[in-house]
């Protein structure tokens, strides 16, 4: 009689978690497919995880690492997961037949936004593009008025013009401390936006003495220079964050609807729900019920005004 072999059981093998000792970090620049994420105090490079596939990963991203994140020369690191975001700052290539859309940083909580009262002159154009920007991605506008030694007549003009959208603002001078600024900053991540010449790199190392170092040091990522179209994010001394952002100069709006811009304007939002459906709520495709905001002599109030000008920075 023969006997039959039993097979021999496979040892039980204990089944670990997966990315179980992954550690959280915060992406603070970006260049060429490398991340510099500050875990704890210490700046570690890492790159991005196969599984994560094609979702990419931004400056303010909260991640969860593994592999080896002491930071030490010639170490790298993965990024495993991409936590949740909020407030996405966004842009559109308006030019692109495809329309695409691009986070510039996650988990923004304010949107500064640099102008100068003179030399050059405030664009308002560009001051209404980036408010669409942040009340599409739910974030706090704050306006960052430069150059007030010498511009404080236009002063009165642009707290008229933006009164109504109760969009806060702190005026500096380079012969004053830039207290009110740092006050606005506490406790934040903000980004800051401007044109070529408004004093916004001035603001950078006042807020971050040694911003031209830190700079340098997390956007080279081991080639030693700074690629000036990368957002890198910054730390004030009292442990709140900037984000600078050299590259955006403007934002593409083509991602943003009418309807998403009117969610910033509660009140008007209330009497748009007696709009025809497809109403694009400009007033000149037909009956818009916010015309029925008009005066006795058709005279539409300044906030309608102003949702309609932001309106038509989209187009």
């Amino acid at each position: 009689m023969r006997v039959r072999p039993t097979r021999r059981s496979r040892p039980r093998t204990k089944i670990r978690p997966k990315h179980a000792e992954a550690v959280p970090g915060f992406v603070i620049a970006v260049d060429r497919g490398r991340y510099t994420c500050r875990v704890d105090d210490t700046d570690v490079t890492a790159m991005r995880a196969r599984e994560l596939g094609r979702k990419g990963v931004v400056v303010g991203d909260r991640v969860a690492l593994d592999g080896d994140t002491s930071g030490d020369d010639g170490t790298l690191a993965r990024i495993v997961r991409i936590e949740p975001r909020h407030g996405q700052l966004r842009r559109t290539a308006d030019d692109d037949d495809d329309k695409i859309e691009r986070i510039i940083v996650a988990n923004v909580d304010q949107l500064v936004i640099v102008c100068a009262l003179a030399d050059p002159p405030v664009r308002t154009g560009f001051i209404d593009r980036c408010l669409v920007a942040a009340f599409d991605a739910d974030i706090q506008p704050l306006l960052c008025l430069t150059k007030a030694d010498i511009g404080a007549d236009a002063l009165p003009e642009i707290d008229r013009y933006y009164a109504d959208l109760d969009v806060p603002y702190v005026t500096c001078r380079p012969d004053e401390p830039i207290d009110d600024l740092a006050e606005r900053l506490d406790g934040k991540l903000s980004v800051l936006i401007g044109h070529s010449g408004v004093g916004k790199s001035t603001l950078v190392n006042r807020l971050v003495p040694d911003a031209d170092r830190s700079v340098g040091d997390v956007s080279a990522i081991g080639r030693g220079r700074h690629t000036s179209t990368n957002a890198v994010a910054l730390e004030l001394p009292d442990g709140s964050w900037i984000v600078d952002t050299p590259g955006v100069r403007s934002f593409g709006l083509a991602h943003v609807s009418s309807d998403s811009l009117l969610h910033a304007f509660g009140d008007l939002a209330d009497v748009a729900t007696g709009c025809e459906p497809g109403c694009d709520h400009t007033g000149q495709s037909g009956v818009c019920a916010l015309d029925s905001l008009r005066d006795a002599d058709g005279e539409a109030p300044q906030r309608l005004q102003s949702y309609r000008r932001l309106l038509a920075a989209i187009s």
